[in-house]
């Protein structure tokens, strides 16, 4: 069961769906992953009119809620847990990085790689300092040579 900020966008992205955009590339599908059909302007205004809706989730709250949305294998779904982590960027900490890597594990669209790496890694890299960068750094080095696509595909934009 979905929390109340995952519900509210999960909701609202159904209602934003559109069937043309279901079925402009011949299938309800992206790379394995439902899609409801919603544009990515309307994904971007979800986000945000959950933030403002759900007011004081702490970091905590935004990478459960992350999580949430990734869990469901929908694509509108997913691209709103890269759009709540790229506003929240700045309270993302070294530790996160392993919740990450299991989002990219988990996919190889580079619609969803390339945003988490260069929208959330990137960032959040250039904002360690100390241990947690050195640490954090041979975790993105080791996905260089990771089984995964998404996680070889994201340190090859890093």
């Amino acid at each position: 069961m979905d929390s109340p900020a995952a519900a509210f966008i999960d909701r609202t992205l159904r209602a934003e769906a559109s069937e043309w955009r279901t079925w402009a590339d011949g299938d309800a599908s992206v790379g394995g992953l439902a899609v409801y059909g919603a544009s990515v302007g309307a994904i971007r205004g979800t986000v945000r009119d959950a933030l403002r809706r759900h007011r004081g989730l702490e970091h905590d709250d935004i990478t459960a809620l992350a999580s949430e949305l990734w869990a469901a294998p929908v694509f509108e779904r997913r691209f709103a847990a890269v759009v709540l982590l790229q506003g929240q960027v700045d309270t993302l900490t070294g530790n996160d990085l392993t919740r990450i890597e299991g989002f990219l594990r988990s996919t190889g669209i580079p619609d969803l790689v390339e945003p988490l790496a260069l929208g959330v890694v990137r960032p959040l890299l250039a904002r360690l300092t100390g241990v947690e960068a050195e640490r954090a750094q041979r975790i993105v080095t080791r996905w260089a040579t990771a089984d995964a696509e998404g996680l070889r595909a994201a340190a090859a934009l890093l």
